[in-house]
């Protein structure tokens, strides 16, 4: 992951999150959009079942023709939303406020034709009154009780007679009496089935936001991390190559050149300090300082060999096992910031196993996963639950715990992931798990072997 790019995802994560906060871009909105549309579609088929009911079984006059023309413009406003929703995937507060908005009226309309605040169903206000409270802003949800106020206070005045007989004094079997109890049955049971939904979705809303929240705050830690790395590789470029001056003087020397061992001793040390000169450089590549020669195109079973051979000729392992399982080549563009990331991971390995270590690769449908095993003491619980996490280390020493947490970014931005388990016999096991597509060249649906 190089600094050049990571403070754009940086601004793209914290402009998601500001937008997230301000409501402009709400996925839990969305979802709670499309429950409204299935709340209208139960409303939908619940009048028309109420009216076919009142009509044909107690002989109740309504204007079929106005209330049908009602129900058609809902049908038709719900049809409207469904395929407006179905493609866009943000929803504001304004669009939920208008969508309620267009529920009252509907609601007003009905009952207008059919009584007005006697109607027992009057009191489906409520329904709405309590979804702007889950759903909407503070000013929003006030604005509605105001409309809904407005509304019932209109029909007092004006609405067309519903013709009930006067049984109120029938107790149970009164029409009156038995619609507020269908009206209150109703309001009760949507609105546990529907806010126990419409909460749900807030509560996904929040976690994504901490998410977001979480994933700025380690980017603004990585940025500031390669900044460090960028300018301590610039500082050690000055005194590195005056030790490969001093060296180069040394070899010439007549007391050095003629003595074979400690030719040999300058010749390690030469060595020792381009091995220094290539990590300076590898910094900086990653830092962004040698842009266009990041990516380099090769083959998978290439770059993973000759990652595994430079690892094993760099570090004293007593037995390093090396097995790719990857038959179907393919071509593939590898940055340093995936060597680095594997790198990170077998050296942590190898810090608490230098007797033994294991890499494995193999492929499996479009994914490439990378396991490497230890002998080691394993994880202890409470780190299995925050691996990547920056400064959770089992070494106790100051900034240590920093290679898991560039691992998991790194494997994050290439849309792969990272977990880790400890071995039954002793050890530990971490996979990686990258998406063919984020580095190959060719589609790799398309390529040999794959599922």
């Amino acid at each position: 992951m190089s600094a050049a790019d990571t403070p754009v995802k940086r601004r793209t994560l914290r402009e998601r999150w500001q937008r997230l906060r301000q409501g402009e871009e709400n996925p839990a909105g969305h979802q709670n959009m499309l429950l409204l549309i299935q709340l209208r579609w139960l409303a939908v088929l619940g009048q028309i079942s109420t009216i076919a009911f009142v009509v044909l079984v107690f002989g109740i006059h309504l204007p079929l023709p106005h209330m049908l023309e009602v129900l058609s413009c809902l049908i038709a406003f719900n049809i409207a939303s469904h395929l407006r929703w179905h493609e866009r995937r943000t929803v504001s507060n304004a669009e939920l406020f208008l969508a309620l908005l267009v529920d009252v009226a509907v609601l007003t309309f009905q009952l207008y034709l059919s009584g007005g605040i006697s109607n027992p169903f009057a009191f489906l206000y409520l329904m709405q009154i309590i979804l702007s409270a889950v759903l909407l802003k503070p000013w929003s949800s006030w604005a509605i009780v105001g409309v809904t106020m407005a509304c019932l206070a209109g029909l007092a005045l004006f609405s067309e007679p519903l013709a009930l007989p006067p049984d109120h004094s029938a107790g149970l079997f009164s029409l009156y009496v038995e619609g507020t109890l269908i009206c209150f049955l109703l309001n009760a049971g949507l609105m546990v089935f529907f806010i126990t939904r419409i909460s749900t979705n807030l509560r996904a809303g929040d976690a994504l936001l901490a998410d977001l929240r979480q994933r700025a705050a380690e980017e603004d830690h990585i940025v500031r991390m390669g900044l460090l790395a960028s300018g301590a590789a610039h500082e050690l470029g000055t005194p590195l190559a005056t030790v490969s001056v001093i060296l180069g003087d040394w070899r010439r020397m007549p007391e050095i050149s003629q003595r074979p061992e400690l030719l040999d001793d300058i010749a390690e040390m030469e060595a020792q300090l381009q091995r220094c000169k290539s990590i300076v450089s590898g910094v900086l590549l990653s830092a962004g300082e040698a842009r266009g020669e990041s990516s380099v195109k090769t083959t998978l079973n290439t770059f993973l060999d000759s990652v595994a051979d430079d690892w094993r000729q760099s570090r004293p392992v007593e037995t390093f096992e090396y097995r790719n399982l990857i038959e179907h080549d393919l071509p593939v563009a590898f940055d340093s910031a995936i060597k680095q990331m594997l790198g990170n991971v077998l050296d942590n390995a190898f810090e608490v196993s230098p007797q033994w270590l294991s890499l494995l690769v193999k492929r499996e449908e479009d994914l490439l996963l990378i396991e490497v095993t230890d002998h080691g003491p394993g994880f202890p619980e409470w780190m299995l639950n925050q691996i990547g996490k920056p400064y959770q280390s089992t070494k106790g020493k100051p900034g240590r715990g920093l290679g898991l947490f560039f691992v998991v970014n790194v494997a994050r931005k290439l849309g792969g992931r990272i977990s880790a388990r400890n071995r039954e016999g002793g050890g530990a096991q971490v996979t990686l798990a990258l998406p063919l597509a984020a580095i190959s060249l060719e589609d790799a649906a398309d390529a040999p072997g794959a599922a």
